[in-house]
């Protein structure tokens, strides 16, 4: 298990914390938690409400969606420095757009999202740069699910 120092020099690593004041980063310190997973185990289920947000700290995180017919297809390979988890900071849907499964041990940075909604609402500066980020992970994990949709529409019509 991480100490608080240790998180925080952690926090500090990441690029997704990057442009944030000292204050705000020992803010995210106070509210982290390191949560570990073996290869195998599910971390959520498409649909469920989540509570957490995670950056991947070590190890591969499979994150699929349910198509039905098909089954569940994988449409990412999460790795470290990820961040997975972002629907349930979404203020009306908060349940999972996808799974997560952990190909590999793998720990994650955990914040608990209310805590950091909170936050959010609190220093408005934190907020804001945590919304940017989350509105890029938003836009880039619908660009690959298109992708993917594309793909399968392709395969299916040879």
């Amino acid at each position: 298990m991480l100490s608080q120092v240790d998180i925080a020099s952690t926090i500090k690593s990441i690029p997704w914390f990057l442009d944030l004041s000292n204050e705000s980063l020992q803010l995210l310190t106070g509210i982290a938690d390191v949560h570990s997973f073996n290869a195998g185990e599910v971390i959520f289920s498409e649909g469920e409400k989540h509570p957490y947000l995670y950056v991947i700290l070590e190890g591969k995180v499979q994150l699929e969606s349910f198509v039905p017919g098909y089954g569940s297809l994988p449409y990412l390979t999460a790795e470290s420095l990820d961040v997975i988890g972002w629907s349930s900071l979404t203020p009306v849907v908060r349940q999972k757009t996808g799974s997560a499964v952990a190909l590999e041990p793998t720990r994650l940075l955990a914040f608990h999202a209310s805590t950091l909604m909170d936050l959010c609402d609190k220093d408005c500066d934190l907020g804001y740069v945590i919304m940017k980020r989350l509105a890029n992970i938003i836009a880039s994990r619908l660009l690959n699910h298109r992708l993917h949709l594309l793909e399968l529409i392709s395969c299916q019509k040879r």
